[in-house]
């Protein structure tokens, strides 16, 4: 599965679209599922001014292909003692006491790898290792959303450190967006609630990385008759799956005031 954002880059014709494949997840994530993604997202209706398929200033517009980009970030948040090795999976986290989370949200680290603050690692790889964002514990986060309004978390309650960078030398989802935004150029990010959250952990990257944040809008998600987010894990319809029904693209648009 290939993972992709739209944004939005001012510009003299009043902005522009941007197509960025989101393609780090290599379990889920093959070549050729690109091309289909793309021709359902034109069948949708939907055009963009940049992307793997056309000419552009900011390219690649694939993220398997930006890794330099992500490993400079990560060595400057190393150097500045910002980020730390960390052998816990997952499972290891899920299993600690005192470390409640959402469905589809990380759970809270509950500091079992954490250096003292400004510890500066002397690795010069981040293979092998989780490595995670040292947050600063206590601190209020806010942001602006430009649909929902003014919002708010709690560093190390809402959520805790979090992993910046894979053990299978991948780069995390967080980092790896942040790093694209800014080099984008990219002045508006639209995008479902459910990553409200990774919003705030996203304010830290931009922070710490020394980045200006765009801004955010976050819409409501699509759900189904039962008021059951889409997802394939529920049997959701997929756009190629619609499409193979026969549903009518511009039907779809008007019955979810898209487009």
């Amino acid at each position: 599965m290939t993972f992709w954002r739209a944004q939005e880059r001012a510009g003299e014709n009043g902005g522009k679209l941007v197509l960025r494949v989101e393609d780090l997840d290599g379990d889920r994530c093959r070549p050729e599922f690109r091309g289909a993604i793309m021709e359902d997202l034109r069948w949708f209706g939907l055009r963009w001014d940049e992307g793997p398929d056309l000419d552009g200033a900011f390219g690649p517009y694939v993220q398997s292909e930006r890794r330099e980009i992500y490993f400079a970030a990560w060595m400057k948040l190393r150097d500045a003692g910002l980020i730390y090795p960390c052998s816990c999976s997952r499972q290891d986290v899920l299993q600690s006491a005192g470390a409640p989370h959402h469905e589809n949200e990380e759970p809270v680290y509950p500091g079992k790898c954490r250096p003292r603050s400004g510890t500066i690692s002397d690795l010069d790889s981040p293979s092998g290792l989780n490595w995670r964002l040292h947050v600063p514990d206590g601190e209020a986060l806010e942001f602006d959303d430009q649909h929902f309004g003014r919002q708010r978390a709690i560093a190390g309650f809402n959520f805790g450190d979090f992993v910046v960078w894979r053990k299978d030398d991948v780069p995390a989802y967080q980092l790896a967006v942040v790093v694209d935004d800014a080099a984008m150029q990219i002045t508006e990010v639209v995008r479902g609630s459910d990553l409200l959250l990774s919003t705030f952990r996203q304010l830290l990257l931009y922070r710490a990385l020394g980045l200006s944040a765009p801004r955010f809008y976050h819409t409501e998600l699509i759900t189904d008759a039962a008021g059951q987010r889409l997802a394939k894990r529920h049997d959701s319809l997929s756009l190629r799956e619609l499409r193979n029904s026969g549903a009518d693209p511009e039907e779809l648009r008007r019955i979810y005031q898209l487009l």
